[in-house]
């Protein structure tokens, strides 16, 4: 199954068509995408009954985030192997977990205002939580996710540093679309191995990062039992799960967005996203 959000309404997806999921279902689900997450698995069962062949031409333009108020957004950092090794870091025991607050919660299309001249792009799995709960064991994660997507970790480098002394990631990581997702939910039945799921970003038609999720230091299940450990996942939460080697910090020189550029991310069973930027006078030359 895939599910999008289209102009506010939730709506299944098929080559290209598209069911919206209140009108289907006579009203027994609401448009609100965020109202399907409390009650997934009672929709995803309705769901698998749906013939979306039959739908009207969807186009990936109208397509807003698939879980567009999340009450959680996680970040982890340093979780592929390659990345590490390209910054020449320790390969660390427990998850780097950081927050990416809600309002920076953005679809997959459109304008983003660059916050200053060193912003960076991380491409990324996210998870999408369908059943909530605390400390779920990693055997049992996936029964709790409701599906995966596309997101771009945009990291603003000189907010997320500071204080030096002591760096506090989350701020550099939430402003307005630096937490884009999209632009559909994928249930695990639509990537061909849940443990190898493909990304890639392309900045201005050249490709800066191509991995799996093979390459994860912590595998989803493993996030999903840490991060349950601590607090209550909740259903639409948000698991930002990692960027492979690529971004332009590690290049040399380093190398970032400016308002020049087109962003083309892409995950396995999402479909791409595509972003452009600003730098607040105007629209990209």
């Amino acid at each position: 199954m895939k599910l999008a959000n289209r102009h506010g309404r939730a709506v299944l997806v098929g080559d290209r068509t598209f069911l919206d999921v209140e009108e289907a279902s006579g009203g027994e689900f609401s448009a609100d995408p965020m109202s399907l997450f409390q009650q997934w698995a009672r929709f995803s069962s309705w769901a698998a009954t749906q013939d979306v062949t039959t739908g009207a031409i969807l186009d990936l333009a109208d397509l807003g985030a698939p879980s567009p108020r999340p009450a959680q957004v996680f970040g982890i950092g340093t979780n592929y192997r390659q990345q590490a090794e390209a910054f020449g870091w320790p390969i660390p025991e427990v998850p780097m977990v950081f927050t990416k607050f809600p309002s920076a919660v953005a679809g997959p299309t459109g304008l983003i205002e660059l916050s200053g001249p060193r912003v960076d792009w991380e491409v990324e799995v996210v998870v999408v939580i369908g059943a909530g709960g605390h400390r779920i064991a990693a055997a049992d994660a996936w029964s709790h996710v409701a599906g995966i997507t596309g997101g771009q970790d945009l990291s603003d480098r000189d907010a997320q540093m500071r204080p030096t002394a002591n760096p506090q990631f989350s701020l550099g990581k939430s402003f307005p679309g630096y937490a884009s997702i999209g632009p559909l939910l994928a249930t695990l039945d639509e990537v061909e191995n849940r443990d190898a799921i493909a990304l890639t970003c392309s900045l201005n038609g050249e490709e800066v990062q191509s991995s799996t999720t093979a390459d994860l230091i912590f595998s989803i299940p493993q996030l999903i039992e840490y991060l349950s450990g601590i607090v209550t996942l909740l259903p639409g939460d948000l698991i930002f799960t990692g960027s492979p080697s690529g971004v332009g910090l590690s290049m040399d020189p380093p190398r970032f967005l400016t308002s020049r550029d087109t962003l083309v991310s892409w995950v396995e069973g999402a479909d791409e996203m595509r972003l452009e930027f600003t730098d607040g006078e105007g629209e990209p030359s």
